[in-house]
């Protein structure tokens, strides 16, 4: 029998009817002997050094009033220039009591030399507000990433002039908004592969400071009997936008006749685009806080099916809701397929999906050994090569919602370290903490990470928003002299960012595939250069799955630089870093 998901729900209840963060209280799964194997990456936070010192303002730092104040925002590693160095793109809340001072999304141009200069005012992207979550991608096809930025109030987007500044195109594009929303997360994605980026946009919650309760005063506003900001559940639940590309610098909203408008009952989170089942025509995933996962099928004819409980990642393997925040999207135990990692409240486990090649996914947590940490609430993840030993990490962002907690539950600290669980392949993991360097033992309370290189040095960095204080970049230092490889797509019939293609590398006996995404971790982009560590192998033959349906192969590429593809032409040009 096929479950529907509005079966499921009435049978498991309804969201709505439960109350606070979905938290399952589970135990920690029983750590494996240390495989004694040294993890050649140090990750070091540079950020001070760089020039990456204001702070991101983002509600109280002592008090967290409403659920606004605590869900934080992402960030962006993007080449808004093209000179083929990661400038880095930073959002901001505000407070809702107190002077936030000079508080705004920023952005900081890459000086080549290991620091950043910030260019926010010239590039015309000052402005203050409740920022949640950024997209990036050339929506008009003019060879510059433009930006869409999701608020509690009005999302925006920006037009990247290609001589160093933005315009906002909002109004014009047709996407100012009748009524006041918070916009949760975003992501470009060509669901109809006519060329032209088309933008999916997730919403959370309906919250109005007038109406919305504050801790203690419903039975959704505690936790541990602590009297705590309210929700998410409790509260009603906001739902999903999908708007097509006219073509013409104008977008039109196609929610309703693509079927996005017809799921509900969830409160929606980070949002991927990709082609997970391999049929060539690019899918949507969004992690929902919780409540039931979306799975957006996409029918190849305009239209999307919402399957995720069919699909087996609607919840865990256990059929239970948990608070899903942030999602790596990655080839873990490198079968060609594209695995799912998402992460979830403290006292529970995040939770890896293995896809087995159709789109239908298996929770593996326990048998990968991620079971291990259930101490912290989980943001921003990737799933990335951190040591270039061919074999996919995952690394992810800890940082706990409650400030006031701590004070009367001390097993509940506000600021959390991050996290790497190494792969020692055979698909299992072994977490790393201080192992991994200064940088992953530093307590913070972090959100949105991007993943990147931006010193240009063959490895993966890591850019993280941590609240009420300056953001981290931690540099990665590889020990071990590992080879890699830099992909970079540039799209002709499809859309010229190439977001949606996949791209299989094999070497040294592996089969690994990533794919160009415009969001995933927690509201952040990722570098668009896709990075394969590639252990001892010198060579790497890659074939593109191009989002207009083309399949590309490349000859043999040797290791250690960036190839530059372009759709229908091969590799145009390579780039070997110092």
């Amino acid at each position: 029998m096929r479950w529907t998901r509005r079966q499921w729900l009435s049978l498991a209840g309804s969201p709505l009817a439960a109350q606070g963060p979905a938290v399952r209280k589970v135990r920690p799964q029983r750590r494996a002997k240390p495989s004694g194997v040294p993890f050649e990456s140090r990750l070091t936070d540079v950020a001070s050094q760089a020039g990456l010192t204001e702070p991101v303002v983002y509600g109280g730092s002592a008090k967290a009033t409403f659920i606004l104040e605590a869900i934080g925002c992402g960030c962006a590693f993007l080449d808004y220039d093209n000179d083929g160095w990661l400038d880095v793109l930073l959002l901001s809340g505000a407070r809702l009591e107190g002077n936030a001072g000079d508080a705004t999304v920023r952005l900081y141009k890459n000086n080549r030399d290991g620091t950043f200069r910030e260019v926010t005012e010239e590039a015309g992207l000052r402005r203050t507000g409740w920022a949640s979550a950024v997209t990036v991608g050339d929506y008009d096809n003019d060879g510059f990433d433009d930006l869409f930025i999701t608020y509690w109030g009005q999302n925006v987007l920006y037009r990247n002039n290609g001589e160093g500044g933005f315009e906002d195109v909002t109004e014009r594009a047709g996407l100012l908004e009748p009524a006041r929303r918070w916009g949760s997360g975003c992501t470009w994605v060509d669901y109809d592969r006519d060329g032209n980026l088309d933008l999916f946009v997730a919403n959370y919650l309906e919250f109005d400071p007038e109406t919305t309760p504050k801790p203690g005063e419903k039975d959704f506003c505690y936790y541990e009997n602590v009297p705590v900001n309210c929700g998410p559940r409790g509260l009603p639940p906001a739902r999903c936008y999908l708007y097509r590309n006219q073509g013409n610098g104008t977008f039109t909203d196609v929610s309703e006749d693509s079927g996005i408008a017809g799921a509900a009952g969830s409160y929606g989170m980070t949002a991927v685009t990709t082609d997970f089942d391999e049929d060539g025509w690019p899918d949507i995933y969004v992690a929902c806080d919780s409540s039931p996962s979306f799975y957006f099928q996409n029918n190849r004819d305009g239209t999307f099916t919402e399957d995720a409980l069919v699909r087996g990642v609607a919840m865990n393997e256990d059929g239970r809701e948990q608070a899903g925040m942030g999602l790596g999207v990655g080839d873990f135990d490198l079968d060609g397929d594209l695995d799912i990692f998402k992460t979830h409240f403290s006292d529970d486990t995040d939770v890896l999906y293995r896809n087995d090649g159709g789109g239908s996914f298996f929770d593996v947590t326990l048998a990968a050994r991620i079971g291990v940490e259930t101490r912290f609430t989980a943001w921003g993840a990737g799933i990335v090569d951190l040591d270039n030993d061919g074999l996919p990490d995952i690394f992810l962002v800890t940082g706990s919602v409650y400030p006031e907690l701590e004070r009367q539950l001390p097993r509940y600290p506000y600021l959390t370290p991050r996290c790497v669980f190494r792969n020692l392949g055979e698909g299992k993991f072994e977490q790393l903490i201080e192992e991994a360097g200064p940088g992953v033992s530093s307590r913070h309370s972090s959100r949105g990470c991007a993943f990147g290189d931006f010193d240009n040095d063959g490895d993966v960095d890591v850019l993280i928003v941590n609240l009420n204080e300056p953001p981290s970049l931690l540099r990665n230092d590889v020990s071990k002299d590992r080879r890699w490889l830099k992909v970079l797509l540039v799209g002709t019939s499809s859309n010229r960012s190439a977001i949606g293609a996949r791209v299989t590398a094999r070497y040294a006996g592996k089969v690994q595939v990533q794919s160009v995404q415009a969001q995933s971790s927690f509201y952040s982009v990722n570098d668009r250069r896709l990075h394969f560590g590639l252990g001892d192998a010198d060579s790497a033959e890659i074939e593109v799955h191009w989002p207009n349906g083309l399949t590309e192969a490349v000859a043999p590429v040797a290791a250690d630089r960036l190839v530059i593809i372009r759709e229908g032409e091969g590799v145009v040009r390579t780039e070997e870093f110092r």
